[in-house]
C-alpha cells in the first residue's frame, strides 16, 4: 500500500506553527509530521504530515480544517511516496564494516563475523544508515567508547533510520533505548532489523516527528542521546535536546561535514554541554558532548 504526505507550503514561522497546531491534534496518533526547508534564501518551508493512502480521505479533512481559521487559502497538496527500494538498488553488494568491537555487515556476508565481535547484521533497505557512511560508523565506534566508559540507565536514538546505533547500545548494555524516527517505513525496517539481530526487547521504536511526541517524556531524561542526522537541525535542536539530557549524561552528535564542527560544538556549548572528543571519517566527524 502506498504511502502519502500532505503538505503546505509557506515560510518557516508559518510552517512550525502549522506543526505545532497538526502536533495539538494529530499528536496521539501514528502519523509522521516534520518540517522541512525547500529554498532558505527565499524563506520556503514545508509542513508535512504523512500517512498509507487508506487513510488519506479523513486526515485531509482533518488537515484542512485544521488550517481553515489561521490559513484558509493555503492550499492543501499531495505527494505519492515511491514504493521502490532505491537505497537497496545503490547498496547492493557492500563488504563489512568494522568501526569499534562492532561489524556491521550484511545476510550475505556472516562468515565474516569473527568470535568477538559485535555483529549487526543490516541488509540495504528503505532505512539510512547501514554502518558503511562515515557518519554511521563514527556513532557506532563512538558509542562503543563512550558505553565502555560509563553505562548509561537509558538511551534515546533520535532518527534512528536502520536502528543499527539503537541495536548496538543494546548490544553493547541491556539498558532501555528509546528509537524514533520521523519517517513511520524506517521505524518498521527498524523494528525488524531489531529481531533479525537477536533483540526483540528493550528497544521501542517509535514514529515522532521531534520533541512534540510524549515518547519522549515517557521515557527522558536519558544519560545517553545519539543523533545522527545533519549539522543545521541539529544546531537549532540544541536546547530542546539538551533539556531531555540527564545530569552528567552524554550526547553522540553526527551527520556534520568537518567544515560545520565548530558550530555545532558552539551551538551545544551555548545550550549547557561541553566538547569531549571527536571523530573524524571520510570528510564527516562524530562528536561526543557531555
Amino acid at each position: 500500500m502506498s504511502e502519502i504526505r500532505l503538505f503546505v507550503t509557506t515560510t518557516e514561522a508559518d510552517a512550525n506553527h502549522i506543526l505545532d497546531l497538526m502536533s495539538f491534534a494529530f499528536g496521539e496518533e501514528d502519523f509522521a509530521i516534520a518540517t522541512t526547508e525547500i529554498d532558505e534564501k527565499n524563506d520556503v518551508w514545508q509542513a508535512s504530515i504523512y500517512m498509507m493512502a487508506n487513510e488519506e480521505a479523513e486526515v485531509q479533512l482533518r488537515f484542512v480544517e485544521l488550517l481553515a481559521e489561521a490559513y484558509p487559502d493555503l492550499p492543501v497538496e499531495r505527494e505519492v511516496i515511491p514504493d521502490i527500494d532505491w537505497i537497496a538498488k545503490s547498496l547492493e553488494g557492500l563488504t563489512p564494516v568494522r568501526a569499534g568491537r562492532f561489524l556491521v555487515h550484511g545476510s550475505h556476508d556472516r562468515d565474516k563475523v569473527k568470535p568477538h565481535d559485535l555483529a549487526i547484521e543490516i541488509d540495504a533497505g528503505q532505512a539510512f544508515g547501514t554502518g558503511h557512511h562515515g557518519t554511521t560508523a563514527g556513532c557506532l565506534e563512538m558509542i562503543d567508547s563512550v558505553v565502555r566508559a560509563r553505562r548509561p540507565r537509558n538511551a534515546l536514538d533520535l532518527g534512528t533510520g536502520s536502528g543499527v546505533l539503537a541495536i548496538g547500545v543494546r548490544k553493547l548494555a541491556p539498558v532501555p533505548v528509546l528509537a524514533t524516527d520521523i519517517d513511520p517505513v524506517a521505524v518498521r525496517v527498524a523494528k525488524e532489523n531489531a529481531l533479525t539481530n537477536g533483540v526483540p526487547h528493550g528497544i521501542d521504536f517509535r514514529t515522532a516527528p521531534g520533541f512534540h511526541s510524549t515518547a519522549f517524556r515517557e521515557h527522558g531524561p536519558f544519560d545517553l542521546i545519539i543523533a545522527n542526522i545533519l549539522a543545521r537541525p541539529l544546531m537549532k535542536m540544541a536546547p530542546q535536546l539538551v533539556a531531555y539530557l540527564a545530569p552528567g549524561g552524554s550526547v553522540i552528535l553526527s551527520g556534520i561535514l568537518a567544515s560545520q564542527r565548530w558550530k555545532v560544538i558552539a551551538a551545544y556549548n551555548g545550550a549547557g554541554v561541553k566538547h569531549v572528543r571527536t571523530i573524524w571519517r571520510n570528510g564527516w566527524v562524530t562528536l561526543h558532548l557531555q
